[in-house]
C-alpha cells in the first residue's frame, strides 16, 4: 500500500476554495483503480493549513492518478492559491489490522 500525505498553505480566505476544489474531484479520484482513501483535511488549529490523505493499493495506481487530467486540472486551481510550495510525503505501508 502507498500512503501519501500532502500538506500546503493558502491564505485563510483561500482555504475554502482549495477544499472545494479537492472535494469537487474527490468522487472521481475515489473511483480510480487502486484508490482506497482520498480525504481533504482542514487543520482546525491553523486556518492556512490544508492536508490531503491518500491511500492507494500500490505505487502504480498512485502514479496513474498523478498522471491524470484530473490531477493536472485540480493542480491548476490549487497552485496559484498556495503561499508556499506543497510538501508531499509518500510511504509504503502494510496494513496490520482494520479496527471498527
Amino acid at each position: 500500500m502507498l500512503i501519501a500525505i500532502v500538506t500546503f498553505k493558502t491564505t485563510p480566505a483561500d482555504r475554502p476554495t482549495a477544499i472545494a476544489a479537492l472535494l469537487a474531484e474527490a468522487a472521481t479520484v475515489r473511483a480510480l483503480p487502486g484508490c482506497m482513501r482520498f480525504h481533504p483535511l482542514a487543520d482546525p488549529a491553523d486556518a492556512s493549513q490544508t492536508a490531503l490523505l491518500h491511500e492507494w493499493a500500490d505505487a502504480a495506481a498512485f502514479g496513474a492518478y498523478v498522471g491524470s487530467a484530473g490531477f493536472t486540472a485540480t493542480g491548476a486551481i490549487l497552485r496559484p492559491l498556495m503561499t508556499e510550495p506543497p510538501v508531499s510525503r509518500r510511504f509504503t505501508a502494510t496494513l496490520l489490522e482494520s479496527v471498527a
